[in-house]
């Protein structure tokens, strides 16, 4: 079981910002900018593209709304959507507000959030959706 799975089950604590029956929203704990959010299928799969089709499709349209609110709490140019995949084996989208491509640069250091923070930020994101 990976971490996302735990995660979603909630034997790990999250900062959730939406779940329906097929994927969850979390904000991200090593942040790359403030509103950095993951979006997890709630069904283990490895690879972004071994996905079931019909899922990967869903995803996107679950994804929308979600960037949509982090834009209009966040202040960005947009919300860059990045998928990795390296570090945990269970497939993952970012949604992150930009500025610049190097906003999307995973080497960059980690934001280190206080939890009144990470509740702030949640709460802002939430209230667009």
């Amino acid at each position: 079981m990976t971490i996302f799975s735990k995660i979603i089950k909630g034997e790990i604590p999250s900062y959730k910002i939406a779940e329906n029956e097929h994927f969850y929203a979390f904000l991200d704990i090593f942040p790359l900018v403030q509103g950095h959010t993951l979006i997890v299928p709630k069904v283990e799969t490895d690879k972004f593209f071994d996905v079931d089709d019909q899922l990967l499709a869903e995803w996107l349209l679950f994804a929308k709304p979600i960037a949509r609110a982090i834009e209009q709490a966040i202040p960005c140019n947009r919300v860059g959507m990045s998928v990795v995949g390296l570090e945990v084996p269970h497939a993952h989208m970012h949604l992150i507000p930009i500025n610049s491509a190097d906003d999307l640069n995973f080497t960059r250091q980690k934001l280190k959030l206080s939890q009144e923070e990470f509740k702030a930020i949640q709460e802002k994101i939430t209230s667009g959706l």
